[in-house]
């Protein structure tokens, strides 16, 4: 009589837990199952180096089979198998691992001795998926083999049982299928081949199964042959016909030749690609090597622009390919987008978007990471040790860096492209860190320079500065034509200075958090205490302040809060007006803010610079002198017209046409 035994050491609550509660995704049991036959072949081929076994690494190999009838997936290796005190040891006690001491006991290193299970709750994943589990194994060099069986919760049993050679065969029998869960999937070849794919395409030995495929059928030639056998019609049949045919398209030789037919047949296939492209010499890999790769596996109809092929060795080692793509995906910067790099354990894919190794502003870039160092909690889900993920981010982060400059000192034109696709990422790296990453992205940067019509990098601006600048100038719009037009930047252009164009929205949000650059601040053109004027300009423009001063004051009396401060200025070139800002908020702040559902009411402090030297100004001085109304209509004709050029929206649109009215009609 069969004696069940219960699971040893735990209780049913942390069995019921580990089959419902610590795994999220039920397809993952496939992995597990794969994962723990491969290390029975490691183990087998470790144990084989010593006894002077004819067995071979290409002898080894696991199996897959669906029943489809019986509603069972088998999944089967050659492996070093068990005895039966190590079922009872590693299958009825929970949270046990053969592999783990296994590695302990033989001292495993070296790379290609490395296994992959280490915490022994692999298994019981797949109850997930099924109501009885059946293992029939053999240890090597024994004659006996053992059958152990669980329905779950209840124990198991092992009795004797009969198995021709060595390894073991995992019998899963599917849960019956309910309004959610189709279990009979995991029984599709299609299902079967996407998982391995998926999860376990770098497992180092084959996984092989029997799948059905259609070939056509052969028919023998039914035409009369001559002595020497030959058919008369001189048609070769394994080819398409070349016969002569009639208007009809009848063939001339009078041989029917029928529709092809096919046969199902079972064919064996390998699953899995076994060799991982970034473990292999990048000197044996070219360009086309990583590009296809790159499209095959990341499904993308473009090569990508830049290939990062890293090998790290130490106290941490790893392998990583990454990839930075042509263009940038439709929905880069939407919540929809999926950034991470794929994490592999020894071959098998732990993750599939591990946001952890990539700062957000490198999210663009694609590929993975492979660590025998990674080691895995009970889930094989989340990874227990944090300290080696960080430490390996660290890591991609600064080869990124270091590629993408050397992109740019050796291969401009390819650099400036992955500029326009993901400059903005970088970006935003630098604003949303509050300025912490701008000391590592600052050389990554590029604008459109004014004086040398091309992008430059910022050191490149800083190393063409004129004599006695101190600052960096900037200027903030919708384009460089829109920039162009602004009083300020033609002052700025004659004097000699160069202006570097910036056209995003994060751009001057982005400057405020860089504290400058070599020393040097960010100043907007739009600034009021801009310092470009010389001395004898700025006593000049002083004392006209203070000439004016009553028909200054008269001017912000008439555009009240409007404004903060009307003055004049000797930098609005043949402009007779513009607008600056004082304080942290920017005009072109003021700009995208108000653009924002929230920001409506954002207002920069305005400043109303006026030009001394252009006619508008003696209109504003007559129009003072006669007094009455038309200074305030000339005065909010003039800081309107500032607003239209400075990109702003009029505050009050319908007083703006009444003062046009009042003019014409004059």
């Amino acid at each position: 009589m069969c004696i069940r035994d219960r699971f040893k050491t735990e209780s049913k609550r942390l069995l019921d837990l580990m089959i419902n509660s610590v795994y999220t995704n039920k397809e993952i049991f496939l992995r597990e199952l794969i994962s723990n036959a491969s290390d029975a072949l490691d183990k087998l081929y470790f144990k084989t180096l010593t006894d002077n076994s004819d067995i071979k690494r290409g002898d080894l190999e696991i199996r897959i089979a669906a029943d489809k009838t019986a509603r069972t997936l088998t999944i089967s290796d050659n492996g070093i198998g068990m005895t039966k005190e190590e079922l009872e040891s590693n299958l009825g006690t929970i949270a046990k691992s053969g592999t783990l001491a296994f590695k302990n006991a033989n001292e495993l290193d070296k790379d290609d001795m490395d296994v992959i299970g280490q915490f022994g709750v692999g298994f019981y994943s797949a109850f997930m998926v099924s109501k009885k589990i059946t293992v029939l194994s053999r240890a090597y060099g024994s004659d006996e083999a053992w059958q152990w069986e669980s329905e779950g919760l209840d124990g198991y049993t092992v009795e004797p049982a009969q198995k021709d050679s060595y390894g073991t065969v995992i019998t899963l029998y599917l849960k019956d299928n309910t309004d959610d869960e189709r279990y009979d999937s995991y029984l599709e070849t299609y299902t079967i081949r996407e998982l391995v794919r998926k999860y376990s395409d770098y497992i180092r030995y084959p996984i092989r199964m029997l799948v059905e495929t259609q070939r056509e059928k052969t028919h023998e030639c039914t035409c009369d042959h001559d002595a020497e056998g030959k058919c008369t019609c001189d048609h070769d049949h394994d080819d398409e016909c070349t016969c002569e045919h009639d208007s009809e398209g009848e063939c001339s030789c009078g041989h029917e030749h029928d529709e092809p037919e096919y046969e199902t047949v079972e064919e064996d296939q390998t699953l899995n690609s076994m060799v991982p492209l970034w473990r292999r010499n990048k000197s044996e890999l070219t360009d086309e090597d990583y590009n296809s790769f790159y499209m095959d596996k990341f499904h993308d109809y473009e090569a990508p622009l830049l290939h990062i092929h890293t090998k790290a060795e130490g106290t941490l080692s790893y392998n990583s390919i990454l990839f930075v793509p042509a263009q940038a995906p439709y929905n880069l910067y939407s919540k929809s987008y999926k950034r991470g790099l794929q994490l592999y354990s020894n071959g098998v894919m732990i993750m599939d978007s591990c946001e952890e190794l990539l700062p957000e502003y490198f999210g663009f870039v694609k590929g993975l990471v492979d660590s025998a160092d990674i080691s895995l909690n009970i889930s094989r889900e989340m990874l227990q040790q944090n300290r080696q993920l960080r430490a390996i981010a660290n890591g991609l982060k600064k080869k990124i860096k270091s590629e993408l400059e050397k992109l740019l000192k050796d291969k401009r034109e390819d650099y400036e492209k992955f500029f326009k696709a993901f400059g903005l990422s970088l970006k935003y790296g630098i604003y949303e860190s509050y300025g912490m990453e701008a000391e590592f992205l600052k050389d990554l940067l590029l604008y459109h320079s004014a004086k040398q019509d091309k992008l430059i990098t910022l050191r490149e601006y800083v190393d063409t500065l004129c004599e006695n600048q101190t600052e960096i100038y900037y200027a903030c719009g919708e384009s460089i034509e829109a920039i162009r037009t602004l009083p300020q930047y033609k002052y700025l252009i004659d004097k000699g200075f160069d202006v570097l164009f910036m056209t995003e929205n994060v751009d001057e949000f982005m400057v405020k958090m860089m504290n400058g650059y070599d020393g040097k601040p960010f100043k907007s053109i739009t600034d009021n205490d801009i310092h470009a004027a010389t001395e004898d300009e700025k006593k000049a423009m002083e004392e006209k302040q203070e000439e004016n001063k009553d028909l200054l004051d008269a001017i912000k009396a008439a555009l009240g809060d409007s404004v903060k401060e009307v003055r004049l200025s000797a930098r609005l070139a043949d402009a007779p007006a513009g607008l600056t800002s004082e304080g942290p908020l920017s005009l072109e702040m003021e700009k995208v803010l108000s653009a924002m559902p929230l920001g409506g009411e954002t207002k920069a402090e305005r400043i109303l610079e006026l030009n001394p030297d252009h006619p508008v100004f003696d209109a504003l001085k007559r129009a003072m002198q006669a007094g009455g109304e038309d200074l305030a209509v000339y005065s909010k004709l003039v800081y309107n017209q500032a607003l239209l050029a400075a990109g702003l929206k009029i505050d009050n649109p319908v007083e703006f046409t009444d003062c046009i009215t009042k003019i014409l009609t004059k």
